[in-house]
């Protein structure tokens, strides 16, 4: 009798472990219980004309199928096509240490091994770095095969042009680019760098929540500047045709690493210090920077991002980004899917737009950040071909 006793209660710990990957995310990826308002007619027709990029969703992670409408988190294929969502950043992320927080970070238990376990992915992915992130660019990729064409995924700059001639004719299709949260996945070796281009990931920060070879997280504990290695991984960068992702850098980094860079940068996905002033968003001198090199600041959808659980908090935010950086530096970074509670699903972005207006943002200024930027900068990174 004890040994069948045994044997449920392990049977039931197999369960609840398999299990957690869903109940995790469902937990994590909610949106904020609330009554949407009805937006303004001038919303609503600026909505339909516009295109919209979002730099950061971390969706690959979770292990749903997104190419079918899901119940739980904020993204998938049809939940893009119905929010008119052009186009997608999937942001890879290999690392979540235990306790990670926006102050200090120590390099502590990963978390993300325990999820690779549990979704029963190969075993490559429960110790390299490198692997998780491949792994979930060819789950892209396979993404890509099962979307009935609604899908496409962007690597070069031939890529973009062809299926922006493709969306003049179509608003039912969306388009993806990969992005890496930070280069601990690169697993030590920038040769990787060379791996994860030929995959197709094309915007890489270098860091996440913990200091890494590259430089200093401004969660880390040092918060140091720009390695030499890191200076490298910049050049190589810039050669392979990705984008440096600034995001979760910290200020001596962010210093650095503009100083360096001869193509635009981005920080895919942050808040300002000039309307929510703590240790996870950048301040204004840094906004200024980011657009000195032509690039674009992403700006997310959370409560530590906006101090806020509602539109109207985005969209102060981005006022104010707008207001220091200039329009044409200014973008969506939404952390969908980053364990984040947010005010909207990706379907309910038009909320956004009717904040923005209400902030008086004049209608090129709001097509600008809802999309165009982003289009702007990939294009001048992008490889040609």
């Amino acid at each position: 009798m004890r040994a069948v006793i045994t044997v449920v209660l392990l049977a039931l710990v197999t369960i609840a472990f398999l299990s957690a990957p869903a109940l995790v995310d469902r937990s994590l990826n909610r949106v904020v219980q609330r009554q949407p308002s009805e937006p303004s007619h001038a919303a609503r027709a600026l909505f339909e004309r516009l295109f919209i990029s979002d730099l950061h969703a971390d969706s690959l992670l979770w292990g749903r199928d997104l190419a079918r409408r899901g119940s739980r988190g904020h993204v998938d294929v049809p939940r893009l096509v119905e929010g008119r969502v052009a186009l997608q950043a999937f942001t890879i992320v290999t690392k979540a240490p235990l306790g990670q927080n926006i102050d200090r970070t120590h390099d502590r238990f990963d978390l993300v091994t325990l999820l690779m376990i549990a979704r029963r992915l190969p075993r490559a992915t429960w110790s390299s770095l490198a692997e998780r992130a491949l792994h979930q660019a060819a789950d892209l990729d396979d993404l890509v095969a099962r979307s009935d064409g609604r899908l496409a995924v962007i690597r070069t700059r031939s890529d973009l042009d062809a299926y922006l001639e493709r969306r003049r004719d179509s608003d039912d299709i969306t388009a993806a680019f990969l992005g890496v949260e930070g280069a601990h996945a690169l697993d030590g070796d920038l040769a990787t760098l060379e791996r994860f281009g030929a995959a197709g990931i094309r915007m890489l920060a270098p860091t996440h929540f913990v200091d890494t070879r590259l430089g200093g997280s401004a969660h880390g504990l040092d918060k140091g500047g720009l390695t030499p290695m890191g200076a490298e991984m910049i050049a190589t960068m810039e050669r392979l045709g990705m984008t440096l992702d600034l995001a979760h850098a910290s200020p001596a980094l962010i210093d650095d690493a503009v100083a360096l860079a001869t193509r635009p940068v981005v920080v895919s996905h942050t808040g300002v210090k000039g309307t929510c002033d703590n240790n996870r968003n950048i301040s204004d001198r840094h906004l200024r920077a980011i657009a000195d090199t032509g690039g674009v600041v992403g700006i997310g959808y959370w409560n530590t991002a906006v101090c806020g659980s509602n539109p109207a908090a985005i969209a102060r935010a981005i006022r104010h980004a707008v207001d220091v950086a200039g329009a044409d530096h200014v973008a969506l970074g939404s952390d969908f899917d980053g364990a984040v509670a947010t005010p909207f699903d990706t379907t309910g972005l038009v909320e956004l737009v009717d904040a923005l207006l209400a902030e008086g943002l004049a209608n090129q200024d709001v097509a600008a950040v809802m999309g165009e930027n982003v289009v702007r900068v990939l294009r001048a990174n992008l490889p040609a071909s």
